[in-house]
């Protein structure tokens, strides 16, 4: 194995080993990563690296972690471009729902599709994030609804996770999304049916990390997400929870309650539900790209800050209510509309992601320091703070997933 080295003028490690309190994203100046293996080996001033090592020299740039995209449904196909025009033009969902839009449409693409062709239109999406900085990528299925059209969903999502050539993804069974669109279906049996059966099918065959259920007022109720999130548990899978996009339900106390690794969207969270987030540790992942096509007032982020809840800012990349692959889109609309300073969007598309992705809390990328994997990103800028403006295209040199250019 060959020693290699970048050299840049700031090295942004997200490393609470040298972050201080002036400068929580641990800045290393004028200084060189050194990775072999995969692994980071060393990192530090440039006057001290190692002399034995071929460093190539980027100069006036920035080197940080691979971004961390901690909530996606990017194992969609089909597009729902009409659906968009209809909610621009002041139509709600049960207007677009009428229409034959909505999660029932990306059911019908899914159904049409054969399971090569998600995987292919998955692995085409995770490259083209890969260009704009991302080497970890949480799912989510819950677009196939039908038990064998979401294990078809999850089986696409498990070929491309075998590849270490594309961003390292992360498995998300959303086993509550939606009903399917058939009037035989009984909403406590098809509930059953997913705690039950498909759950533990899922697990048996090894198709997911994680499973995801949607709380909210218009969606499946707390006893519904329990009986499923815990049936999960036991089969040792990961909680994950979309919750209060459209209404406090109670959903942030069920996160706190289940031990969840994250509680998603919280556009409407009270204070009791912050409060419990915070007490169980739940990471709160912010997605204004959803927000701001929606038209949502952000979440309390000021509130869920002086509670100390990590905040964690993601894409949401879905062909509905996110039609974006952009991660570095996501941050800068935090910045701009949910007041999350530079620094916070930073930390929350790497090392507070990549903690709410690990089922153990201590993730081995997300960060740099010696022995975590080599995913950075060489930026063609020269300060992490340009890293949140809105550019609307790839501002990357390189990318680097374990020691590998993926971009």
């Amino acid at each position: 194995m060959t020693r290699a080295g970048v050299a840049v003028r700031r090295v942004v490690t997200c490393d609470p080993a040298h972050a201080t309190a002036d400068d929580p994203l641990g800045v290393l100046t004028d200084a060189v990563v050194v990775h072999e293996g995969g692994v980071i080996r060393w990192l530090g001033a440039r006057a001290n690296a190692p002399v034995d090592v071929a460093v190539v020299d980027y100069g006036d740039r920035v080197v940080t972690p691979g971004l961390v995209d901690a909530h996606t449904h990017a194992a969609w196909v089909g597009s729902r471009h009409d659906e968009y025009a209809m909610r621009m033009a002041g139509a709600d969902y049960r207007a677009i729902a009428a229409a034959g839009g909505g999660i029932v449409s990306s059911h019908r693409a899914v159904m049409a599709a054969t399971e090569e062709h998600i995987t292919t239109t998955l692995e085409q999406r995770l490259r083209r994030m890969a260009s704009l900085g991302v080497t970890t990528c949480e799912v989510k299925s819950g677009y196939g609804l039908l038990p064998e059209e979401e294990k078809k969903q999850l089986r696409a999502m498990t070929k491309a996770h075998a590849r270490d050539d594309l961003p390292r993804l992360v498995r998300t069974f959303l086993a509550l999304h939606a009903l399917p669109p058939s009037e035989r279906v009984r909403r406590d049996e098809y509930v059953r049916h997913v705690a039950h059966t498909l759950i533990p099918e899922v697990v048996r065959e090894g198709l997911a990390d994680f499973v995801d259920a949607y709380v909210d007022a218009n969606a499946f109720t707390i006893d519904e997400a329990r009986l499923v999130c815990g049936e999960a548990k036991k089969h040792g899978l990961g909680i994950r929870l979309h919750v209060g996009q459209f209404a406090d339900v109670g959903g942030a106390e069920l996160a706190a309650e289940l031990g969840a690794h994250s509680a998603d969207h919280l556009e409407h969270v009270g204070s009791e539900g912050i409060a419990a987030l915070a007490k169980a540790k739940v990471a709160a992942i912010l997605l204004p790209t959803a927000s701001f096509t929606l038209g949502q007032s952000p979440p309390p982020v000021a509130a869920l800050r002086d509670a100390r809840v990590a905040l964690v800012v993601a894409s949401d990349a879905n062909p509905g209510t996110a039609p974006t692959e952009s991660l570095p889109l996501a941050m800068a609309l935090a910045v701009r509309n949910y007041g999350v300073s530079p620094s916070e969007a930073i930390l929350g598309a790497t090392r507070h992601a990549a903690e709410s992705l690990t089922k153990t809390r201590t993730p081995e990328y997300g960060a740099l320091r010696i022995g975590a994997a080599a995913d950075f990103v060489v930026w063609d800028l020269p300060h992490e703070n340009a890293i949140v403006q809105p550019w609307g295209l790839a501002r990357t040199n390189t990318v680097m997933r374990a020691g590998r250019r993926i971009a």
